[in-house]
């Protein structure tokens, strides 16, 4: 690589971030709102992560209920391992 060339990169680069900086600075004026969002994205993805994870055992656990009876030998431990959850 010539050095025009790496002139030429840098100088991209350059731009490209003071690009992305003039954007942050012209959506976030202070920092109290940037970690007040921050702080929401966080609450917001945890939230999700466990009503998802609840939604997804619930399925599984639908979806052995209705092989129980399909597979008798393992059917019993099913049922068995249902109703504890219950309790």
């Amino acid at each position: 690589m010539t050095i025009k060339q790496k002139t030429k990169d840098n100088n991209e680069r350059g731009a490209r971030r003071q690009i992305l900086e003039d954007l942050f600075d012209d959506f976030y004026t202070s920092r109290h709102k940037v970690f007040f969002m921050n702080f929401v994205r966080g609450i917001s993805f945890g939230f999700g992560s466990i009503l998802g994870g609840t939604v997804f055992v619930a399925i599984i656990i639908w979806i052995l209920s209705q092989l129980a009876g399909w597979f008798p030998p393992i059917g019993e431990s099913i049922r068995n391992f249902i109703i504890t959850l219950q309790h």
